[in-house]
């Protein structure tokens, strides 16, 4: 697994995104966390950065929604190829977010040694 990578975490709960965060850095692999509230937030990131490993994203959200997004990035060639993994608390979207191109999935609360393996499969 590439060290330092750089993750962008979309989430409209600032609680849980300083969660994430740290427990990305502890992860001894993550570069940066980048931080966005809803969908169209991060795409904005995205548009505006190359260097993005990965995506950690929430499915409930306002303005854009993680399944919203997850169709922009996948229809987007310059983005289809990034890995992201949804987050959320309700398990009936697992297959949704899965049928749009997440290439992974972890229930919240999240824990530091699911997110951890979780990244080991999907960055390589």
């Amino acid at each position: 697994m590439s060290k330092n990578i750089n993750v962008l975490a979309v989430d409209d709960d600032m609680i849980n995104l300083k969660l994430l965060k740290s427990m990305l850095m502890k992860t001894g692999v993550v570069n940066e966390v980048v931080e966005a509230g809803n969908g169209s937030d991060a795409i904005g990131v995205l548009k505006s950065r190359d260097d993005i490993d990965l995506i950690l994203l929430d499915i409930i959200m306002p303005v854009m929604n993680g399944i919203e997004m997850l169709k922009v990035v996948r229809a987007d060639e310059n983005l289809k190829q990034l890995p992201i993994i949804v987050l959320t608390t309700d398990e009936t979207k697992k297959g949704e977010a899965l049928e749009f191109g997440a290439n992974g999935f972890l229930m919240k609360p999240i824990r530091a040694d699911d997110l951890k393996a979780k990244i080991d499969t999907v960055i390589v």
